[in-house]
């Protein structure tokens, strides 16, 4: 049921409430397992994102929005529904189309000590303001002695979404976790979302956190510990979404779920993948990587970018020159998009990007199946 219910949630059915069960399991050898039904909460990534930033504008009067169409429009995708209504004209504003302009005032705004948000309507946009992520927030920081910093989250659909082609389906993790001075996040769920961007908003740091289009409208379950208000994930820290003893994936945003998809279809063949949400590319948690490669003795990193130094290609190059390479018991397997512009055909498209038999395909091939 569970393996099941995880597949139709991935599927991108908005689901708000469904039943599952509950084990209660006594002591003894004479324990009875008792089953109960019971209302699980699930929350979409969008509703969890638009909770977060609602919660810390709430929380602090130097927190705002800004981007294209985030205020009376409610965001491109929603995101921003309800929170002009509710913090009005000051605190949620509305930009013309330019990335450049808006980007500057929001770092500039974080330099005298506001705590801005400023959402692109597509990652593949900031490259019209990449000087002022770059040169601007990533820099000052260092350049000013550590007096000057920089509390500023960049935030965004990234990667590749359906049916928008060559210049609108870019994932740029890896260009913007090249660079020093920037913390980059990637979520996968809801929780991860949550978490993630409250840690990005408090930060004194400039965050560039990577959301993914197709995730918006999904459902995850969400304890009731992650709908505190207190509740935040630290930046840095990767998860272990699945336990395994004979492979490690490794993967970032709706990668994840491809890999735990896989790793439901290998298991019913006897191999048992461990399956790493990174969650932050940038700082990366290699001893998170490098202790399960310990465990497994194999390693296979999915993303969706292109593969030439790639977020892939860091975790290869980490996991050569550290500890965890003496354990490898084969080489490690990349999975990524293909090396080309994304093709506008809708075939084309999926054989550009990886699916759940690519991930199987490169599981077999490391373990010499």
């Amino acid at each position: 049921m569970a393996s099941s219910l995880r597949s139709f949630l991935r599927s991108g059915k908005n689901v708000v409430l469904v039943l599952g069960r509950r084990r209660f399991h006594g002591s003894g050898s004479a324990a009875v397992q008792q089953e109960k039904l019971f209302p699980l909460l699930h929350v979409t990534v969008r509703d969890a994102l638009n909770q977060a930033m609602d919660e810390e504008l709430e929380r602090d009067e130097r927190v705002f929005l800004m981007g294209e169409e985030v205020a009376q429009y409610d965001g491109a995708y929603k995101v921003s529904r309800g929170l002009w209504k509710k913090y009005g004209d000051k605190r949620i504003i509305d930009t013309p189309i330019s990335e450049m302009g808006f980007a500057g005032i929001a770092v500039g705004a974080a330099m005298a000590g506001l705590r801005p948000i400023c959402e692109f309507m597509t990652f593949n946009f900031s490259m019209q303001a990449i000087d002022q992520v770059i040169n601007s927030a990533a820099k000052t920081y260092y350049m000013s002695a550590g007096q000057q910093p920089v509390p500023i989250v960049f935030r965004g659909p990234n990667g590749a979404s359906a049916g928008v082609a060559a210049q609108h389906s870019q994932c740029f993790a890896a260009w913007y976790a090249h660079c020093p001075g920037l913390k980059v996040v990637s979520p996968w769920n809801s929780e991860d979302a949550r978490g993630l961007l409250k840690s990005a908003i408090r930060d004194d740091n400039p965050v560039v956190f990577l959301e993914n289009e197709l995730m918006y409208g999904v459902s995850f379950e969400m304890t009731e510990e992650s709908q505190s208000k207190d509740f935040t994930i630290p930046i840095g820290e990767a998860k272990v979404e699945r336990q395994g003893s004979h492979v490690t994936l490794v993967s970032h945003s709706r990668y994840v779920g491809h890999c735990l998809d896989a790793a439901a279809v290998l298991a019913k063949e006897g191999i048992e993948c461990e399956v790493i949400n990174l969650r932050t590319i940038r700082p990366m948690d290699v001893e998170s990587i490098e202790a399960s490669v310990m465990k497994t003795n194999h390693l296979v990193t999915v993303e969706g970018g292109w593969p030439q130094f790639g977020v892939g290609a860091e975790i290869c190059a980490r996991v050569m020159e550290g500890p965890a390479f003496n354990y490898l018991d084969a080489p490690v397997t990349r999975v990524t998009g293909v090396d080309i512009p994304m093709p506008y055909a809708k075939t084309l498209e999926e054989h550009s990007l990886p699916q759940v038999k690519d991930i199987i395909f490169s599981v077999k091939k490391t373990l010499n199946i």
